[in-house]
């Protein structure tokens, strides 16, 4: 992890504050509650690093596709959104008992394990990642920006840089406020789309059969399918849940780990619970808005557009705060866990400007050059589906191994789902790539 990071994790010690941060109460906390001491709402003190992983989930590449999949096909595609989530509980919570049990993050151990070779191969995958998660991400909250103020697209980019930024100075005074601050974004998107499903006809009938009900209509939906799944389990969080858990409350024992990954295991739980909430009431208002009169609708803009004459300003405004929000907070924590990967595979440390400054700069040139936003958005997950295998195989090798995860090695049961996440998740991004790349997909042919 950054060193910047780290000093802000130590409670923001550097300078010698004289009254205690709201981090180090925090961290005293959960030493009260791993010694038995403390009572109700504990709960609260081991809720964070899920919360600011599950934004990953709510990124601007998650809006087109689940609109594309509620406009397109209603309520059909439902359990698609719903099995995504289910296979990512399962990812996050191994990426956190990762860094709980051995006190070290995803990329720090592929660095210590793997041989010199792989080891920088999989660095520079992982580097690339970092960038083409943060165009998403930076471009979402630039055409949220744009949208609702009308402000050019290059302006938006600007703005949106400066608040991800200055959010991002806040680790100085601890990892708690960057929770806090990261959580109140993934509040916000929630009560916009809140707002979105008492505004919307919603046929809740449809919706309840649509989440139970595995269905693929067509090569089409295959294909959407294919697109939730692929862009649901976000290399970077994998990185990034396994350090969040570092520096909050050290483990002294097995007992104290144990505890630890049972509350992790909760948060994670709880967290994208909510985070596929907001995926499924994406598709449902999709759904609802879109389907019947505007199944053609695929795009951001598009969407925005159509809302405001179909559900009326206050639906579209709540469309764009929810953009907006994803876009900043997840830019923030793109920023985090390209920090995290660097420092992890190669111990380097970098000032925080400037790593902002280098996954900033493929934004900037997409719109400099003229390509299409939406269409670059696109694009960067096929550099994701690309990279998504290092941490997912990393991650099944390593929490199965007794010498590195002790007693919290995978059981049968669990590296058996893993196994079988990983290999549906890989099996549906190599489908994607070959669309990608224009390779002939059996099923997959227009009808």
């Amino acid at each position: 992890m950054d060193q910047h990071i780290a000093a802000g994790r130590a409670g923001g010690r550097t300078g010698a504050p004289a009254r205690e941060t709201l981090s180090r109460r925090t961290e005293r906390g959960i030493r009260d509650a791993l010694d038995g001491r403390g009572g109700r709402g504990r709960f609260l003190l081991f809720t964070g690093p899920a919360v600011m992983a599950s934004i990953a989930y709510m990124d601007p590449g998650n809006f087109a596709t689940n609109i594309q999949a509620g406009a397109k096909y209603g309520y059909g595609l439902l359990w698609v959104v719903l099995t995504a989530n289910l296979v990512a509980m399962l990812f996050q919570a191994l990426s956190a008992k990762l860094g709980i049990v051995t006190g070290r993050n995803l990329a720090e151990l592929c660095r210590d394990e793997f041989a010199k070779p792989v080891r920088l191969a999989m660095w520079g995958v992982s580097e690339l990642a970092a960038m083409a998660t943060d165009l998403a991400e930076f471009l979402g909250g630039a055409i949220g920006l744009s949208l609702l103020t009308g402000m050019p697209l290059f302006a938006g980019m600007v703005v949106t840089g400066i608040v991800t930024y200055g959010i991002l100075l806040l680790e100085r005074g601890g990892f708690r406020w960057m929770e806090i601050v990261i959580g109140t974004m993934v509040a916000t998107i929630g009560l916009c789309y809140a707002v979105e499903l008492f505004i919307a006809p919603i046929a809740w009938g449809d919706a309840a059969r649509g989440l139970v009900t595995p269905k693929i209509p067509d090569a089409e939906a295959l294909t959407i399918a294919v697109g939730i799944i692929g862009a649901t389990v976000m290399p970077h969080a994998l990185f990034l849940h396994s350090g969040l858990t570092q520096g909050r409350g050290a483990a002294k024992s097995d007992a104290d780990r144990r505890l630890l990954v049972r509350y992790s295991n909760r948060e994670v739980v709880v967290a994208l619970a909510l985070a596929g909430m907001v995926n499924i009431a994406m598709v449902i208002m999709a759904a609802a808005a879109f389907h019947l009169g505007h199944s053609e609708v695929a795009e951001i803009g598009e969407a925005y557009r159509t809302l405001t004459p179909l559900l009326g300003p206050a639906a579209a405004g709540a469309f764009l705060v929810s953009l907006i929000a994803s876009g900043v907070s997840s830019s923030v924590v793109g920023t985090m866990a390209g920090q995290m990967v660097m420092q992890g595979f190669t111990g380097w440390r970098i000032p925080l400007i400037v790593r902002r400054l280098a996954t900033m700069l493929p934004a900037f040139a997409v719109v400099a050059v003229g390509i299409d936003p939406t269409r670059a958005l696109v694009l960067s997950q096929v550099v994701l589906s690309l990279a998504l295998p290092v941490p997912m195989i990393a991650l099944v090798l390593f929490t199965r191994r007794p010498d590195l995860m002790g007693a919290f090695a995978n059981g049968r049961a669990t590296q058996g789902a893993a196994l079988a996440g990983a290999g549906i998740v890989l099996c549906l991004n190599a489908v994607l790539l070959a669309q990608a790349f224009g390779v002939p997909v059996p099923g997959l042919a227009a009808d």
